[in-house]
C-alpha cells in the first residue's frame, strides 16, 4: 500500500506562476528504470509557466527526467517529475517542472501572480457582454 499524497496549503502560496486549466496534446517520452524507452500520447489538465499536470499511464518516479513534445508546435523540452498522484484510475496525475525555464512552451499569456477575480482588470470584464459594448440600434 502506498503512502497517501498529502498536499499542504502553503504549497499554493509558494507557486511561482498562476495555474491555468488547459488541455494541450503532448508526446511524453522517457527511460524506464530497466533502461527501456517509452513514449506515450498524453494531455495536460493544468499548466503554468514552470510546468504542468499531465495524466500518464506510464509509471514514473519522482525526479525522473521526461521529454515533452507539444504536438501542436513540435517544440520539445525536458522536465522532471515533481509530484505523483497515482489515484484509483489507470492513469496517474503527474506534476512536471521544466528543467530550463520556457514560459512560451504552452503558447499562452499567464496572468500575474497577484491576479484575482477582484483585480481591476477582471472587474472591467466581469459584467460586460457583447451586447453591452455595442450601442443599441434605434
Amino acid at each position: 500500500m502506498g503512502t497517501p499524497n498529502i498536499r499542504h496549503v502553503s504549497l499554493a502560496q509558494q507557486r511561482r506562476s498562476q495555474r491555468v486549466l488547459l488541455s494541450v496534446p503532448l508526446m511524453v517520452s522517457g527511460v524506464r528504470e530497466n533502461r527501456t524507452t517509452f513514449s506515450e500520447r498524453a494531455t495536460t489538465s493544468v499548466v503554468n509557466a514552470h510546468g504542468a499536470l499531465v495524466r500518464l499511464r506510464e509509471r514514473v518516479e519522482m525526479e525522473q527526467v521526461l521529454r515533452l513534445k507539444n504536438i501542436a508546435t513540435g517544440e520539445e523540452l525536458d522536465c522532471k517529475v515533481a509530484d505523483i498522484n497515482r489515484g484509483q484510475e489507470e492513469r496517474s496525475e503527474v506534476g512536471v517542472v521544466f528543467i530550463q525555464p520556457c514560459p512560451r512552451f504552452w503558447r499562452i499569456s499567464f496572468p500575474p501572480v497577484d491576479w484575482s477575480q477582484r483585480s481591476p482588470e477582471a472587474k472591467r470584464f466581469a459584467g460586460s457582454s457583447p451586447e453591452a459594448t455595442v450601442p443599441a440600434k434605434k
